[in-house]
């Protein structure tokens, strides 16, 4: 066991992750940044991010990653890649289990992330980042002028039907049963948009590529029919999974397992914080997962200086 006890220890490499690094170390707290593969998290798997400030050309998610890791690090923050196995976030001082021994820590930062759930077909992860997408936000101006299809029936696939119709020459949305779950603010929206279409009672059972996405074949659930539907681009939007199996029982989360933190980033567990995409929040975007981590260093301060004048 690793008897130092950190300051910080951040569960978490993306750009939450680095961004409360940063602010962490730069305040002068010991910070040590737990993360399971390398630095970006989701965002280091994006080809292009246009969305980001202060890069006018773009930049790809894993230059972007290592440019915010070599920053945290630049003020003394330490990176160790291993796997967190187990948690303990009672008591003034938390333990994290890692692949690489236990590490201990007087304030933790979840920065773990959420992924996108995927639709588990065909051609799915041979198209990433070659026509298949789960942000449209993100991606959707490569589509510009372009067919595109939007799967699911959420408020997510909603929202991202009417962002891409302002961009898209056409767009397909295609859900599983007759009527769209999502909100019904948007129904009227989605009807009244003229280049969308609907794909009711049908599912994607195989996208289609040369290279690149053409197209994806299209099962309806009532007829039984398939069909091809030709396409530029396919965004997947059946939700996301934060990756928060390791909390349960331990700290508050909502029904979709969203670690439950307000705009402080601060959790029911004193000295425990939530930033990112774990967070429960209205919008994930590494723009919003910089914000939380910059706000957490600064409750994070206010925690411990709370523990010295108690001492």
């Amino acid at each position: 066991m690793n008897e130092k006890i950190y300051d910080v220890l951040i569960i978490g490499g993306g750009p939450a992750g680095y961004s409360a690094a940063l602010y962490c170390t730069r305040a002068g707290f010991d910070t040590l940044v737990l993360e399971k593969l390398s630095a970006g998290g989701q965002m280091a798997l994006t080809m292009q991010i246009d969305n980001y400030p202060g890069f006018e050309d773009g930049i790809d998610g894993f230059s972007l990653a290592e440019k915010m890791k070599k920053g945290a690090e630049r003020f003394g923050a330490q990176t160790r890649l291993s796997e967190v196995l187990s948690v303990s976030l009672d008591g003034p001082v938390k333990t994290v289990e890692t692949a690489e021994g236990i590490f201990k820590g007087r304030t933790v930062i979840i920065a773990a992330g959420a992924v996108p759930r995927e639709l588990g077909v065909p051609g799915e992860k041979e198209l990433l980042g070659k026509g298949v997408g789960y942000c449209a936000t993100c991606d959707g101006m490569f589509y510009r002028d372009k067919t595109v299809l939007v799967i699911g029936g959420g408020n997510t696939a909603a929202a991202d039907a009417l962002t891409l119709s302002r961009i898209c020459k056409k767009v397909i949305l295609v859900h599983r049963r007759e009527e769209l779950r999502a909100t019904k603010i948007y129904h009227r929206q989605l009807e009244e948009t003229e280049n969308i279409s609907f794909c009711w009672n049908s599912t994607v059972s195989e996208f289609l590529y040369d290279k690149k996405l053409t197209g994806a074949k299209i099962h309806n659930i009532i007829s039984g029919d398939d069909s091809v539907v030709e396409a530029d681009g396919a965004f997947i939007s059946i939700g996301r999974k934060p990756a928060s199996e390791l909390f349960h029982g331990m700290i508050e989360m909502d029904p979709a397992g969203y670690i439950v933190a307000d705009e402080s980033t601060r959790t029911n567990i004193p000295g425990v914080f939530a930033v990112g995409d774990i967070r429960t929040k209205a919008m994930r975007q590494v723009v919003t997962a910089v914000s939380d981590g910059a706000t957490a260093s600064h409750y994070v301060e206010e925690y411990l200086a709370g523990m010295n004048d108690a001492e």
